[in-house]
């Protein structure tokens, strides 16, 4: 099994609870308890319907397939497989109130919304549906919710 390696900062009180915790729970390590403690944190997360949220690059350059057919290359922030830009379906803007989200491997717009912020978390949602390819929650009604809700 591979292993990784988190450093935690925490403040000493904290430091001291963290450890009667583990210790009172049995766990040799503290940092073993964290590692539980973060896992079922998670699972409560996915069973109240929460995505989790992307790692997003600030920029980088992805392709994009454009209302006219046009296929460009356009600059914008990437969290794979999504990629988002300032403008809507005609091409990027410089100025304006729309971002695209683009989904990347099939150069494809899912929707057009008024903030970056609303267009990552539509993909943040849709990434599981689209990764699963989950046929009970169709991406149709997830984008829809999304549009409805960016009014």
């Amino acid at each position: 099994m591979k292993v990784a390696s988190f450093t935690v900062r925490a403040s000493q009180e904290q430091a001291i609870r963290w450890n009667r915790a583990a210790a009172a729970e049995g766990f040799q390590a503290t940092g073993q308890w964290i590692a539980r403690a973060v896992d079922a944190y998670l699972r409560v997360r996915a069973k109240a319907g929460l995505p989790l949220p992307l790692a997003w690059r600030r920029f980088g350059r992805f392709p994009v397939r454009l209302e006219n057919g046009e296929e460009v290359a356009i600059r914008g922030a990437i969290s794979p497989p999504f990629g988002v830009y300032r403008g809507d379906a005609e091409g990027p803007k410089r100025t304006g109130r729309h971002h695209c989200l683009v989904y990347i491997p099939e150069r494809r717009i899912v929707a057009s919304l008024r903030s970056s912020r609303q267009a990552k978390a539509l993909a943040a949602e849709l990434a599981p549906v689209l990764i699963r390819g989950d046929p009970l929650t169709p991406p149709e009604g997830i984008i829809e919710r999304h549009r409805r809700e960016a009014v």
